[in-house]
């Protein structure tokens, strides 16, 4: 299922990446690769390159600061597969979701999203603070 390589590791020790983006390909039997993005995009930009009406999964270096001012960096995975999206492909983005997730080192969190609100910077901020 998987073609290409992309290790969590690549991310977040080498912060070679801020995001990278994951699609099941045309033939609907590989993830492919569908971009990466240089350290420093905003999360604003990543959440403009999930489609309205397509699956896609992600990777996302997520930063943010503690209360007592401290940074912290945490790889959050996030399955994007909107109301929109047919049903064929959102039984296919959730059948092989574990294929890509255990191919991915050091993930911290896992959202599953249908709707933009599920992956706003707020609600995923929220959850890492909980979770410390």
């Amino acid at each position: 299922w998987y073609q290409r390589r992309v290790h969590g590791n690549e991310i977040k020790l080498g912060h070679k990446y801020e995001y990278v983006i994951f699609k099941i390909n045309d033939a609907l039997d590989t993830i492919v690769v569908d971009e990466c993005a240089a350290p420093g995009t905003s999360y604003s930009t990543f959440l403009s390159k999930l489609p309205k009406d397509n699956g896609r999964y992600a990777v996302f270096d997520f930063k943010y600061e503690l209360e007592d001012g401290g940074q912290r960096n945490k790889l959050v995975f996030i399955v994007w597969v909107p109301d929109a999206a047919k049903v064929k492909q959102k039984m296919i983005y959730a059948s092989s979701k574990d294929a890509l997730r255990k191919a991915l080192v050091g993930i911290q969190l896992e959202v599953q999203a249908t709707d933009s609100e599920e992956i706003e910077h707020a609600t995923i901020l929220a959850t890492l603070q909980k979770s410390k």
